[in-house]
């Protein structure tokens, strides 16, 4: 078994700006119909939590670079939604990666950036 970490901080003003300034584009490129209903129904701090989603991803994907380049992994393929405690998880969408044993993630956000955190168990 191999543990894969990956960590990404983002400035939520750059998401903000790629979701104001691609009439819905980058949104629909990014996020699935879920993130986007979840990340809305926060109103003024909908960028905040769209900006830790987008740092989950980046996070899920240097996490796995090493490991699973042979896989095609689009940012949609991956989906972060949280538990009935509100803990954030990482779900692989219409994708298997059998040798995932786990995955663990942590978010945080302020009123400038957002940070996550994802640790991957392998079994190999």
């Amino acid at each position: 078994m191999q543990i894969k970490c990956g960590v990404d901080i983002i400035e939520i003003a750059r998401i903000q700006e790629s979701i104001e300034t691609t009439n819905g584009k980058f949104l629909e490129r990014v996020y699935t119909k879920s993130e986007m209903e979840y990340c809305e129904s926060k109103n003024k701090a909908k960028y905040q939590h769209y900006a830790a989603r987008f740092a989950a991803k980046e996070a899920f994907f240097k996490a796995i670079s090493e490991n699973f380049n042979n896989y095609e992994i689009t940012w949609k393929d991956i989906e972060v939604t949280n538990d009935v405690k509100g803990r954030p998880e990482v779900h692989l969408l219409n994708k298997e990666i059998p040798q995932i044993e786990s995955i663990d993630l942590s978010l945080s956000h302020c009123k400038e950036y957002a940070i996550a955190n994802v640790a991957i168990l392998i079994n190999n």
